[in-house]
């Protein structure tokens, strides 16, 4: 580093001396910004520059957690380190489009993403590794996302169903961690120059496998948590090299972003491994000026950690119509009908019909049924943990709503709702009971007009439904 950033290095080193900056995304879905300042005066929110709904939250005050509050648990917002909000940002989804979040536990970029889309499109949102692809899973639920399929599956097999499917793919790839240091001291005992190496090798597989999921004209957002020139610049040089349709494309910095180093890309003896002939043509034509057009966050510059993104356009364009390639083509869902115990839940409880804008959106796995998002790609074949909004559990003459459900839905979507107070919210995520009055039922259980969970009314007893494996003690 003392290498690479020359005079600049001292004040480098003197940003590990400072405490990390902390920061919170707020939830589009759910409510606007607007919204929860109003509800969190107390937090000395702050804007971060690169994205609308971001927000350096103050950390020095002892009795603020926001990991602790009910809000956090409502899916108002997101805990997110600030540097880590850039990439998604630049992704720039659009409601109605395909996208991939390849890497995408444990799910802070892919809630961005599905904040811009607005429940409109198909987000796919994979892991490879199964346990934090259940965290993944765990977070699109509380955020209210109903747009999202969540895979566990390799680049490979992805790449294998959805040829050219994709508008736009995010690449937040596996890395050394480097920009994570301060943050998160295990990282610093986990690095190695192998280790380096092999992430840049890891790298070019996923980003070749992301190239064929890409359609012609494509945006691909790639990303890391590190500084190593050869998972960065080298990593872009590499693909670049291999892949002449694509450009990096002229994005605006906001302050204190630096610009990529075209030198770094082939920093040879710095740099595990041989540079290989293609890279080096590249480092030493006027192509790798265009490096100079990717964006570097380094902490001495940045209220965040450190991080590199790199945003590139796939040559070409798709005649009208197009809709890329999915091996098995749409999944076949059932008609709303042949539930009719969701339907009778659905007329008794919500103000919505959640079946009512696409025909056959729903899809059952035994007992349990779905809200596929419209036009979902078959998942015949692939390990899938979430297709869509989870509707709940179909029982003998009776349907129960599912915890994914209650949090997407606002306030007005429900017929009945109760409006808990800061002791009653505390009580109800703990699992305890509420004595209230009202007609039997599903309500829907709020906390400053954010759906939290359901509870169920029978002889004055609110049931709590919030899962156990959620409750806090």
């Amino acid at each position: 580093m003392q290498d690479m950033l020359g005079e600049a290095y001292p004040a480098f080193l003197r940003s590990y001396e400072e405490k990390k900056v902390q920061a919170l995304r707020v939830n589009a879905l759910k409510g606007t910004a607007e919204e929860l300042l109003r509800k969190m005066p107390d937090a000395g929110l702050s804007a971060v520059a690169w994205e609308k709904n971001g927000f350096y939250y103050n950390s020095e005050d002892s009795d603020l957690a926001p990991g602790k509050h009910p809000l956090h648990e409502a899916g108002a917002y997101y805990i997110q380190e600030p540097s880590a909000m850039a990439p998604a940002a630049y992704l720039e989804a659009e409601p109605g489009e395909r996208v991939l979040d390849l890497c995408a536990a444990p799910g802070g970029k892919s809630t961005q993403i599905a904040s811009c889309m607005q429940h409109e499109g198909l987000l796919v949102c994979n892991e490879i590794h199964a346990a934090r692809a259940k965290i993944l899973s765990e977070n699109v639920e509380r955020m209210g996302i109903r747009n999202a399929l969540v895979t566990n599956e390799t680049p490979q097999r992805l790449s294998e169903v959805f040829g050219g499917y994709f508008d736009r793919i995010l690449v937040d790839a596996p890395c050394s961690g480097e920009g994570m240091f301060r943050k998160n001291e295990e990282a610093c005992g986990e690095w190695s120059s192998e280790n380096v190496r092999l992430c840049a090798d890891r790298q070019d597989e996923i980003l070749d496998r992301a190239d064929e999921m890409l359609r012609p004209g494509g945006r691909l957002v790639y990303s890391t948590c590190t500084f190593a020139p050869a998972e960065n610049e080298g990593s872009i040089a590499r693909f670049l090299a291999r892949h002449r349709d694509y450009r990096i494309l002229e994005v605006h910095k906001h302050d204190g972003m630096s610009d990529g180093v075209p030198a770094w890309a082939c920093y040879e003896d710095k740099t595990p491994g041989d540079v290989d002939t293609a890279v080096r043509e590249r480092c030493d034509s006027d192509d790798t000026e265009a490096l100079k057009r990717t964006i570097r966050l380094f902490p001495h510059l940045v209220r965040g950690e450190g991080h590199y993104l790199a945003v590139l356009q796939k040559q070409g364009e798709v005649p009208d119509g197009f809709r890329g390639f999915a091996a098995n083509g749409l999944q076949r869902g059932i008609c709303a009908k042949e539930v009719k115990e969701y339907l009778q839940f659905q007329q008794e409880t919500l103000n919505i019909d959640l079946t009512a804008d696409a025909q056959d959106c729903l899809l059952r796995f035994g007992e349990q049924l779905y809200r596929m998002p419209k036009d979902m790609p078959s998942i015949k074949g692939l390990r899938v943990l979430r297709a869509g909004l989870h509707l709940g559990t179909l029982r003998k003459n009776r349907f129960e709503p599912s915890h994914a459900l209650a949090l997407t839905l606002k306030k007005e979507a429900a017929k009945r709702s109760v409006e808990l107070t800061d002791a009653q919210a505390k009580a109800y995520l703990g699992g305890m009971t509420l004595d209230c009055d009202g007609e039997k039922g599903w309500y829907l259980m709020t906390y400053q007009g954010y759906s939290i969970g359901w509870g169920k009314l029978a002889g004055q007893i609110m049931k709590n439904h919030y899962p156990r494996g959620l409750r806090k003690v």
